[in-house]
């Protein structure tokens, strides 16, 4: 009979959830010594949870060819360890690391299926191919029972639905760990990859749990973190397609929803509410800050694709006194800057707003070390992905390169918003 085996999953920077971890109970207790990369193999397929099926996946949403999802993981470190998976001197269970490949992706818990993110199933098949020397010898070892996942990262995060009929979108949201007395609402809007029903794609698609982590939360003294979710895309105006008017049909529900959710928990500071959100959710950030102007804090619109030519004088006038940091990369061939958010962000200058930023970057590559590319070297993500660096809190120069300084000290995107108070 095949041995059982647990899982440990980590919401990264790139691909959302992968598995990262396998812990593999042993029969009998192993000094981590006598463990090797080598000592076991890993191929897993990743299969659809609905029908069981091994996914047939495009290697990104721009192109047209498809391949069967599976295949053998890399194993970058294998040691003894306790039932979690820490590492020890000797234990009773093996920890195995497996590489994040940036690609292909075999090891990733969701992936592109039709025009939304979903969670799948990663089925592992694990099979000792190397004697671990103890003194019985223990050989032979196969693994394909799951029997428990953690994921620490999504702990203190709950999803909802509103009471309001008025509004459909399902959400996420954390609640800060110290509730006493009030705190600041940080708004999240997701880009059109993490649409659709499946609520938890939308923290954990991209690395916005980040925004819940221990770091984040300090700068805050606790914030309450909303991740609303929509069936189709925030560009949506009604037809069903990516907006050529600059319009969402979801503005209203959205409002509704924020409206609800401050109701709600009470101890929210309505002086310090923030809104933000990568692509799609870089235009309907915008969206709602025209919209309902002086009703937020501050704005932090990512890779936004309201195009500039849609907002009028007046609208810039209505959101010049609006604190704004723009993030977006020159590389971006999704959303093209120079019609976006490059002549907004002139304009509002223009306009004489005194307190928006823009964090241009050249490209983004990996600087966690958890991606590489062929040649062992950071990995180079496409040029959309601005937002890796944004949640990461990396946005820390102005659109002239220089730093930005509040009250003399220079200051990242989230102190920035941290310190923004009507």
């Amino acid at each position: 009979m095949n041995r059982s085996y647990k899982t440990v999953t980590e919401v990264t920077d790139w691909g959302g959830p992968y598995v990262t971890k396998l812990i593999l109970p042993l029969p009998e207790s192993v000094e981590s010594e006598i463990l090797a990369e080598d000592t076991f193999n890993v191929y897993v397929e990743r299969r659809n949870k609905i029908n069981g099926d091994v996914l047939e996946l495009r290697k990104d949403f721009t192109s047209e060819e498809k391949y069967l999802s599976k295949g053998y993981c890399k194993v970058i470190k294998t040691y003894a360890s306790d039932e979690k998976g820490n590492i020890k001197v000797e234990g009773k269970y093996a920890t195995l690391e497996l590489e994040c490949e940036p690609i292909y992706r075999i090891n990733s818990e969701i992936a592109l299926l039709k025009s939304h993110n979903e969670y799948v199933y990663c089925n592992f098949y694990i099979t000792q191919i190397k004697e671990i020397k103890t003194k019985d010898k223990i050989l032979g070892l196969v693994y394909d029972q799951l029997i428990s996942n953690n994921m620490d990262q999504i702990k203190g995060w709950t999803n909802s639905e509103p009471t309001n009929m008025e509004t459909s979108l399902r959400y996420g949201y954390y609640k800060p760990i110290q509730n006493k007395g009030e705190h600041p609402l940080i708004i999240w809007l997701h880009g059109a990859g993490e649409g659709g029903y499946d609520t938890t794609i939308a923290y954990t698609g991209n690395n916005v749990v980040n925004l819940s982590s221990d770091k984040i939360q300090q700068l805050f003294n606790g914030a309450y973190v909303l991740a609303p979710q929509v069936p189709t895309m925030w560009m949506d105006d009604g037809t069903g397609k990516y907006t050529m008017s600059g319009k969402s049909k979801y503005v209203k529900a959205l409002k509704l929803l924020i409206d609800e959710f401050i109701d709600v928990h009470s101890n929210i500071d309505e002086n310090r509410m923030y809104i933000g959100g990568c692509s799609n959710g870089g235009f309907m950030t915008m969206r709602m800050i025209i919209d309902y102007p002086g009703f937020f804090t501050a704005a932090f619109p990512v890779c936004e694709a309201l195009q500039d030519d849609l907002i009028t004088d007046e609208q810039i006038t209505d959101i010049k006194n609006t604190p704004i940091w723009f993030t977006h990369t020159k590389n971006d061939t999704i959303v093209d800057p120079n019609t976006t958010v490059i002549p907004t962000y002139k304009r509002l200058l223009k306009a004489g707003a005194s307190d928006v930023h823009f964090t241009f970057f050249d490209k983004i590559v990996d600087n966690t070390g958890t991606f590489t590319d062929e040649g062992d070297k950071p990995f180079e993500f496409f040029g959309h992905a601005s937002w890796i660096y944004m949640l990461k809190d990396k946005c820390t120069f102005d659109y002239d390169d220089s730093p930005v300084n509040i009250n003399g000290k220079n200051v990242s995107l989230l102190q920035w918003l941290a310190l923004q108070n009507k």
